[in-house]
């Protein structure tokens, strides 16, 4: 399923680039131009279409109507309905590749334009905020347009991924009765903290890339950079939050490589926990090899979605079943990562579990000022290496949880060879080493700059020397003790502060090491900190910060590891 929701972007994005090329006076690009048109076609043809029975204009609470269309399918009704909410043109070829498994199920399918795109009236600005508990609550008012008609029983689900399942979580919290069930792909549960500004630094190239690429409200990108602590703005877009609200049991997919990751894997938890009688207990994870669609390099062997944990099964389970059975299916599917060209190594293979986190000690990779990372910590009294960080030469991102840039496990010694990463590399692996769970590096640092950035990132290092991208987190210093107030540095001062890394399940394979870098930038999957105190985006020259990380018995930077109970 998550391939129909990639065809749909991919056959958006060419028709956009097309008009662009068309457009374009330089001549060259006429061979690219007939190149996207066959790619044009061939999107069209691998989607099997399914025409809708009926195109409508659906009023909302405040009078704007949004473009819908409903496909039924043959035979006798009323049917359990599933819904979709698209930015991305309902009426594209794409979309009927959503709609054919849905009917071939045997259930009618409704598709609708968000507020503002395309045929729905009504303005975009401000993304996702018509699609929760707001003013607008456009998610809520179709599904209770959709079970008052004719041909739906009562009973409507939804399906989708990315801004698909983001409309999803964010709809969930209203609580519309007809709502039976979700299957949620790639989503968010806080925007603040997995999209726009995670460890209060500006995701760049992911937030303004997909909304300038989507021809959004530029006032939006506006509107977010005026809030860059989190505040009740940006409380209306966390659903966890919100999570005892909640009464619709939903399965949650994400990768160990998806821009939204961490927000799977805690909108399951939130409402698994916290949800309402009918979703608490109720809920299912599955996490996948992947990235934003597939990785750009490695390959991991049988990565497709376990039978019990696909989007036609859960649908029956709730539509047709009425729940029962769902005990029967492991709260969690997880993806262990490993050594995909080692076909003897651990890892590569997938895994179920009774909830999340898997139970698991947590052990501490000390950092020593050789380069080492040493599972004993340090003795020496005062140890520390300082780098030079100018925002005017970022460290360039290569690979990560990306959306517009290249993503997934990608080769760091371009960048691990700048003067201004510290790298620090484990023993050669006698016996595989398997790490499950949440990420965390916690690091002793000071600065010249009264606000700064550091980063860490995790890399598996091939025999061959490759040292391939496994996690990288980031946090703004000034927000180093909560995210909803700054707080600047005194020069000079010793802090301690954690980074989040989010989640992963790897298997390091014997002969292989662990290795953490640290930096003050990753650009521009994040915007450069000018270290000066202002927003990222703000007027006026950026400082140089010399950065210090401590090493010492009194300061023992570590990389905290997840190792599984036997």
């Amino acid at each position: 399923m998550r391939l129909r929701f990639l065809l749909l972007d991919a056959h958006n994005f060419l028709t956009k680039l097309e008009v662009t090329m068309q457009n374009s006076p330089c001549g060259c690009l006429r061979g690219v131009t007939r190149l996207v048109r066959l790619l044009l076609l061939l999107t069209s043809w691998a989607i099997v279409q399914a025409a809708p029975s009926k195109s409508l204009m659906v009023p909302m609470r405040d009078g704007v109507k949004l473009s819908t269309d409903v496909y039924l399918p043959t035979g006798e009704g009323p049917w359990a309905v599933v819904l979709v909410r698209s930015p991305y043109n309902k009426s594209q070829p794409a979309a009927a590749a959503i709609a054919k498994p849905v009917l071939e199920a045997g259930y009618a399918f409704v598709a609708q334009d968000w507020r503002g795109r395309f045929k729905s009236e009504g303005s975009d600005f401000l993304v996702f905020s018509h699609d929760g508990w707001g003013e607008h609550q456009d998610g809520y008012d179709t599904v209770e347009w959709i079970a008052q008609q004719p041909w739906c029983n009562g009973k409507v689900a939804t399906i989708g991924g990315s801004a698909h399942g983001i409309a999803q979580n964010l709809m969930a919290p209203t609580n519309p009765p007809p709502l039976v069930c979700q299957y949620v792909e790639v989503a968010f549960s806080d925007m603040y903290r997995q999209s726009a500004f995670q460890g209060g630094a500006w995701r760049k190239a992911l937030v303004e890339g997909w909304l300038a690429g989507n021809a959004f409200d530029p006032n939006t990108i506006r509107a977010f950079h005026e809030h860059p602590d989190y505040d009740d703005f940006w409380r209306q877009f966390s659903p966890e939050s919100r999570a005892a609200e909640i009464n619709a049991p939903c399965l949650q997919v994400g990768g160990w490589y998806d821009i939204f990751g961490q927000g799977t894997i805690d909108q399951y938890l939130a409402v698994n926990t916290r949800g309402g009688p009918n979703a608490r207990g109720k809920c299912k994870l599955v996490m996948e090899p992947y990235g934003h669609g597939a990785n750009d390099i490695l390959k991991f062997p049988n990565p497709g979605r376990p039978a019990a944990a696909s989007q036609t099964h859960w649908l029956d389970l709730w539509l047709k079943e009425g729940g029962k059975g769902v005990d029967d299916i492991p709260n969690v599917h997880y993806y262990m990562l490993g050594d995909p060209e080692d076909p003897d190594a651990p890892g590569c293979e997938w895994r179920t579990a009774d909830d999340w986190p898997i139970p698991a000690d947590v052990r501490p990779f000390y950092l020593r000022e050789d380069g080492r990372l040493d599972w004993e910590p340090p003795k020496a009294e005062r140890q520390s290496l300082s780098y030079k960080y100018d925002p005017s030469n970022p460290v360039p991102t290569l690979g990560g949880a990306n959306l517009i840039l290249a993503k997934g496990p990608m080769d760091q010694r371009q960048v691990e060879s700048r003067p201004e990463v510290l790298v620090f590399t484990s023993d050669v692996l006698k016996e595989p080493l398997e790490v499950t769970g949440r990420i965390l590096a916690k690091l002793w640092v000071s600065s010249t700059a009264v606000d700064t950035d550091f980063t860490a990132k995790l890399c598996d290092v091939y025999p061959d020397g490759r040292s391939m991208l496994l996690l990288d987190g980031i946090l703004r210093a000034r927000h180093r003790n909560t995210c909803e107030k700054s707080e600047l540095l005194e020069p000079g001062t010793v802090y301690d502060l954690t980074l989040d890394l989010w989640s992963t399940s790897m298997a390091f394979n014997r002969g292989h090491r662990v290795r953490m870098s640290v930096s003050s930038s990753n650009a521009p999957r994040f915007e450069p900190n000018p270290n000066t105190g202002k927003p990222a985006n703000a007027d006026g020259e950026a400082v140089v910060a010399t950065n210090t990380v401590y090493l010492d018995a009194t300061h023992p930077s570590q990389l905290l590891l997840p190792v599984p109970k036997p």
